[in-house]
């Protein structure tokens, strides 16, 4: 078995047992297997037999199935075999294809919101970045808060196709990273703190510029880091 089976086996064991009882057992692997993969703690190209992953979580294979095929449905895995799959590695020209169209959704979103956000939501937003600034957090603290407050922004427009382009153009750009060093927790944090503070003052233009600049800064970043 290869490093990174290991790795991703160990992942899964070390992670929060599930109810065996639970109907929704398909969906709590669904559930557990998305998370270890956008946290990184499944290694990119990993490779997740359907029995191997079954047997050591003592499921049956119908509930395992359901959930690896979903998860390939989603874009976060490709099939290695009949009943093998692996964690899909995103290349350099799909990932800045993806930040291309991010920008476009990202900014439509900004656009949409405007007069319908919850600001209450914008408030508990701005408080939980200060927090994150204050305090010791690791990797994943900073990916939830940005995947969640990314999220928010896209369901407040009311589009719910947009929702959905978005998390899979966010869920490519993890992947992406599944390979890359590259992390920018405090730029992300200033870049985060001008979108909230546009919108807490109803500025759609200025919302849209933040949200522009965020991402074109990410993007930037990656382009530095792969000609040095």
């Amino acid at each position: 078995m290869s490093d990174n089976q290991d790795k991703a086996l160990a992942a899964i064991m070390a992670a929060t047992p599930l109810s065996l009882k639970s109907s929704s057992l398909a969906e709590q692997i669904y559930t557990l297997l998305r998370q270890l993969i956008l946290e990184r703690k499944i290694p990119g190209s990993s490779e997740m037999s359907e029995s191997r992953l079954a047997d050591e979580l003592k499921v049956s294979r119908t509930p395992m199935r359901e959930a690896l095929v979903r998860l390939a449905g989603e874009g976060l895995l490709v099939r290695r075999g009949a009943r093998s799959f692996a964690v899909r590695a995103v290349d350099t020209k799909e990932y800045f294809d993806s930040m291309t169209l991010r920008e476009m959704l990202e900014c439509e979103a900004i656009v949409k919101a405007a007069g319908r956000i919850d600001q209450a939501q914008l408030e508990v937003f701005a408080a939980e970045l200060q927090e994150l600034d204050q305090g010791e957090h690791d990797e994943n603290d900073y990916w939830l808060f940005d995947d969640r407050l990314h999220n928010f922004i896209a369901e407040a427009s009311g589009n719910t196709v947009l929702v959905k382009l978005l998390a899979q153009l966010r869920a490519n750009s993890r992947l992406f990273r599944l390979h890359s060093p590259l992390h920018r927790q405090k730029e992300n944090h200033s870049e985060h703190s001008a979108v909230l503070d546009a919108l807490r003052q109803q500025d759609t233009e200025a919302g849209v510029l933040a949200m522009r600049q965020h991402i074109q800064n990410l993007r930037n970043e990656v382009l530095k880091a792969l000609s040095e």
